[in-house]
């Protein structure tokens, strides 16, 4: 594991299941990661506004919708921000970053993108690994999260299934392995990436390759 791993403080599954400590005492919060526990069977998110909700209803059933969640993506257009391109690293503040477990991932934005994919770490807003290719792993896989991102976070330009409007078979969308880890358990190449693993087979469909259409959300504080 890459992370500087380590209890982020206070938090802890309350009585009904959510997570406690989302910062509203003004500590610092200690559950500000997940990647969704819903999918998607195309690219088609509805835009990255219709994606940072998803988040956000996510988050509020685990009791952490008192912050602020953005989908980790780029897009090549963005009709909010003026028709520009946007990066990811630029939607999710600048950390410190914590999973649902409130195990520190990073300090800051470049540190996170400095990690490798971990099953144990990149956990979904209930805590759960997300299916891949680590031990034991349920089936199908489903580690192939979209980003449309390079691994540095920036814009990987024509591959974001049209800024997360396209369900078409000719576009594509840049996915991650939020287990660091490619056939059989491999760690070479670029299969190690969270956020730029490969291209997926196409838009159309998000689950030959491994994938089921799910994101990164970031709490923006």
């Amino acid at each position: 594991m890459d992370a500087a791993a380590g209890s982020g403080g206070s938090a802890g599954a309350t009585q009904d299941g959510s997570i406690s400590n989302g910062g509203t005492d003004g500590a610092t919060p200690t559950f500000t990661f997940f990647v969704t526990s819903d999918k998607s069977a195309t690219g088609n998110l509805g835009g990255l506004k219709a994606a940072d909700q998803r988040c956000q209803s996510l988050a509020a059933l685990v009791g952490q919708g008192q912050q602020t969640w953005h989908a980790y993506l780029s897009a090549d257009s963005d009709p909010d921000s003026g028709n520009t391109p946007v990066n990811a690293r630029d939607r999710i503040g600048e950390g410190p970053f914590y999973n649902s477990k409130g195990v520190l991932m990073a300090q800051d934005v470049d540190a996170l993108h400095a990690l490798l994919g971990d099953a144990d770490l990149f956990l979904d807003e209930n805590g759960n690994k997300v299916p891949g290719n680590w031990s034991g792993s349920p089936t199908p896989i489903e580690h192939d999260i979209l980003t449309g991102s390079q691994a540095d976070g920036t814009l990987a330009a024509g591959k974001t299934c049209d800024s997360w409007t396209s369900a078409d078979s000719s576009t594509v969308a840049v996915v991650g392995h939020s287990d660091g880890l490619g056939p059989g358990g491999a760690t070479t190449g670029t299969y190690t990436s969270w956020n730029a693993a490969h291209d997926n087979g196409s838009c159309a469909d998000t689950a030959p390759k491994g994938g089921a259409g799910r994101l990164y959300c970031f709490a923006v504080h």
